[in-house]
């Protein structure tokens, strides 16, 4: 009775040992006697017991957070910065036989690359330019990447850190920076303004009759007011006239 228990049980093992279930993002690269044989897909599988060794492969796109990397940049300036890797695998055999640990090496290619990178652009670069650098560390690590089948999809760049005295500065050139556009917006103001009441003083010239239209609406104007005294221009023609009265 005993053997019989013994025999069931150890069939049971077996037959557990020889099937193989695989998720939808799951790959199962199989290595017989130590040497790469096939991969398999999702459901169920079946191998040799203890003879096929099965390493299961994620090929889902894998998420990577950058830790933060002192960088100094091209201009000598000192930062931190860090970032988001994307990656995901398309060959789960190279991924398992050309390297030990393909998501420590990608997570190693990433930080060298990352300082690399920035250290060889200047601050503003850094700071305005940020789709060019996120697509150059990109090409890089993807092809430091695509012999042990791993494909970069995506880096960006997460936070750039400045120090304080620098923050300060940049402050302080911004705060110039309006000061400047904002003179420069109320001298070409006061150009326009000029310019019209140049033009408009030419045409009340060259009108007979013109300036003195302008002064009934001046009056008008003041009328409307709660003015207690008002003061009435009058046109220079009319003195003339009594000169010429006061002379005969």
């Amino acid at each position: 009775m005993n053997s019989w228990i013994i025999l069931v049980i150890g069939i049971a093992v077996i037959v557990k040992s020889a099937i193989v279930i695989l998720k939808q993002y799951e790959r199962g690269v199989v290595l017989r006697l130590g040497r790469y044989s096939r991969t398999l897909g999702p459901g169920f599988n079946f191998i040799i017991p203890f003879v096929d060794k099965v390493a299961n492969v994620d090929i889902r796109i894998l998420t990577f957070d950058i830790p933060s990397q002192d960088v100094i940049t091209k201009d000598n300036i000192s930062v931190k910065v860090n970032g988001v890797l994307l990656f995901q695998v398309f060959e789960p055999e190279r991924a398992t036989l050309s390297v030990e640990n393909y998501f420590s090496a990608t997570s190693q290619l990433a930080q060298t690359t990352l300082r690399s990178v920035c250290g060889e652009a200047d601050l503003d670069d850094l700071l305005s330019k940020r789709d060019e650098i996120n697509a150059k560390i990109q090409e890089i690590i993807d092809s430091k990447t695509e012999p042990f089948g791993v494909k970069v999809s995506t880096v960006e760049l997460k936070q750039v850190d400045l120090p304080q005295e620098m923050q300060r500065a940049m402050a302080k050139q911004a705060e110039a920076e309006r000061l400047r556009r904002s003179k420069i917006i109320q001298a070409e103001g006061e150009y326009q303004a000029s310019e019209r009441l140049k033009d408009a003083a030419k045409i009340l010239s060259s009108e007979q009759g013109s300036m003195q239209l302008r002064y009934l609406e001046t009056l008008q104007s003041i009328a409307q007011e709660n003015n207690s005294t008002i003061i009435f221009p009058v046109p220079m023609d009319i003195f003339e006239g009594i000169k010429k009265l006061a002379n005969k």
